[in-house]
């Protein structure tokens, strides 16, 4: 059997800093040791921008992140370009409050007035078409039904302008199955992903998040999440049957140790090992007519 090639709650190919800052239960934010532990947005945006302007045939301009949390994605991709903007939906207004009090540390006013907030349902959301939509860290996996998650990928669909892209991601492998809790030493803290219960009949996962201080102190069910773990085969069935076309798996390649990479590419054929995270990327069809690229209005970040 292929050895574990990236656990499923491992973080994004994120290493230590030396140096870790000294930290505690009490000193700590959730949201912000989220962001160390889990989010990865310099190296999403690379691989947007990369498969982006591939499929798209030009440089993808207008970005909406689904399930955006703290925007942080939002905000790496403004940064990244001048002429990047970039559309956060989510439907916690304190996160997106948390991550606008965050904003005018991690980015220039101009850029924050390129990116438009929504505090809002994914399945109802009006937005302007964009070039490329992402639903990354597994969020999406909340639509436990198989025909909300079908009106989810459709309403993608049509949140894209004709030849746009869908970015999504997904884990599995043995051990996402198992009722395990899986650590990983981080930046002054240890990250811990509680797998507490997966129903086999259903497909139901419940999973937390705990954060662990060098002092003894905890900051237990940081995040808590009711899933279904939905399989690649599911998912890119879903996706092709909401209309998409080249419905593509980026599969992650190996080090020589085993372990994840960090590179991704396009691939038929995976590995059997006990963990993995891929990414899904899918392409509206182009339309023969109407109206080409993105609108040239001015985002501005607020909530809508």
């Amino acid at each position: 059997m292929a050895g574990s090639k990236t656990h499923a709650a491992a973080p994004r190919t994120r290493r230590s800093r030396r140096g870790a800052t000294h930290r505690t239960a009490a000193t700590s934010d959730r949201h912000e040791l989220y962001e160390l532990s889990v989010q990865n947005p310099e190296a999403e945006v690379e691989f947007i921008e990369r498969i982006g302007r591939k499929l798209l045939g030009r440089a993808p301009q207008l970005l909406r992140e689904d399930f955006c949390g703290t925007f942080h994605l939002c905000g790496e991709w403004v940064r990244r370009r001048k002429s990047h903007r970039a559309i956060g939906v989510d439907l916690d207004p304190s996160v997106l409050e948390w991550g606008l009090g965050r904003a005018g540390a991690r980015m220039k006013p101009e850029q924050l007035r390129r990116i438009e907030l929504h505090c809002d349902d994914v399945l109802n959301v009006r937005c302007e078409p964009v070039d490329v939509l992402t639903a990354f860290n597994f969020s999406y996996f909340l639509f436990r039904e198989r025909e909300t998650l079908a009106t989810y990928f459709r309403r993608c669909r049509k949140a894209l302008v004709p030849g746009g892209i869908l970015f999504c991601d997904a884990y599995g492998g043995s051990d996402s199955f198992r009722e395990i809790e899986e650590e990983r030493s981080l930046d002054g803290f240890v990250y811990v992903w509680d797998q507490h219960h997966y129903n086999p009949i259903t497909g139901e996962a419940v999973n937390h998040i705990h954060f662990r201080f060098p002092d003894g102190t905890e900051l237990r069910r940081a995040f808590s999440y009711r899933w279904r773990l939905w399989t690649l085969p599911e998912i890119r069935e879903l996706i092709s049957e909401a209309g998409f076309e080249d419905v593509t798996v980026y599969w992650e390649g190996s080090d020589r140790k085993g372990g994840g990479n960090g590179v991704f590419t396009p691939s038929t054929r995976g590995e059997a090992c006990e963990g993995w995270i891929a990414y899904i990327v899918a392409r509206n069809p182009k339309a023969t007519t109407g109206r080409k690229g993105t609108s040239k209005r001015a985002g501005s970040a607020k909530r809508a």
